[in-house]
């Protein structure tokens, strides 16, 4: 097949050796299967910004860490210098966060490094070395289903005790191996304690993926793991060995308003004593 131009520079430094087919495009990138070697493998050639098609980037983006100032200033400006450091920043997120993720005991794909925009990884394949299915296109017994949800959510909960919400799972960002899932596609993983839409981002992808199990296995659609987890998480009580157990009751205990604007009212009162005193103070 005729080789991809981000591809053609891999080629030349003999990084990779040909390119075999086209995997899949996706909405951030293209995926292709090369080999490098002996190794056969995947190379996800990203989308330059103005061509993805991933939306609401800057949600993902926030509180994402810019330690050189020149750049961080860039960035914000979105000079030509900018959009090419933020670019920079969403692909080297991905390689950080499989790094990451990997040390922490959740399946991802092993990264072998990223150049110039191209990533290059595991490929993962079934028992019959074919590329591993997603799990969208697959279909399961109930018992099955109730195995690899439960499966999903160790990782989940794995990947928040590391300090990352993937931001975008379901059954497209989840491949299946003989082994059970493995979770691709993290660029867009977020700082779970310093990004504002991190709870949000984890309840969609803990109902994603509880929705699509449900589907084999109609206990799950009862469940409520999200709000489990991030109830554990907010009360500092979350760790990777935790048995969930997909329950959780809301707190229904009214909120005391007397009491409230009761303290509120003293705390003004103190703040005017103050100022009284510096007053006199003064004169």
């Amino acid at each position: 097949m005729k080789i991809p131009k981000r591809i053609q520079p891999l080629i030349d430094d003999g990084i990779v050796d040909a390119v075999i087919s086209r995997l899949m495009s996706g909405k951030e990138a293209d995926v292709f299967v090369v080999r490098c070697g002996s190794e056969i493998r995947c190379a996800k050639v990203y989308k330059e910004a103005m061509k993805r098609s991933f939306k609401q980037a800057v949600n993902y983006q926030e509180g994402r860490k810019v330690r050189n100032s020149r750049r961080g200033r860039a960035m914000e400006k979105g000079s030509k210098y900018g959009r090419k450091q933020t670019e920079a920043i969403w692909q080297n997120a991905e390689v950080d966060a499989l790094y990451k993720l990997a040390s922490a005991g959740v399946r991802v794909p092993t990264p072998y490094g990223c150049i110039d925009g191209v990533l290059l990884m595991e490929l993962i394949c079934d028992s019959d070395g074919d590329v591993a299915p997603r799990l969208g296109d697959v279909t399961m017994s109930a018992e099955q289903a109730l195995e690899d949800h439960a499966v999903v959510m160790i990782y989940v909960v794995r990947m928040l005790c590391a300090g990352l919400v993937h931001g975008d799972l379901s059954e497209f960002n989840v491949l299946v191996d003989e082994y059970g899932p493995v979770i691709i596609d993290l660029p867009q993983a977020v700082d779970a304690a310093a990004n504002n839409h991190a709870q949000s981002m984890l309840m969609r992808d803990v109902n994603n993926l509880t929705s699509y199990y449900g589907q084999f296995a109609p206990e799950l659609l009862e469940s409520r793991f999200a709000q489990e987890i991030w109830a554990l998480y907010e009360a500092g009580d979350l760790h990777p060995e935790i048995e969930l157990t997909g329950q959780y009751e809301e707190e229904t205990q009214a909120a005391d308003v007397d009491a409230v604007l009761t303290e509120i009212s003293a705390a003004i009162a103190e703040e005017e004593e103050r100022l009284e005193r510096i007053q006199l103070a003064d004169s």
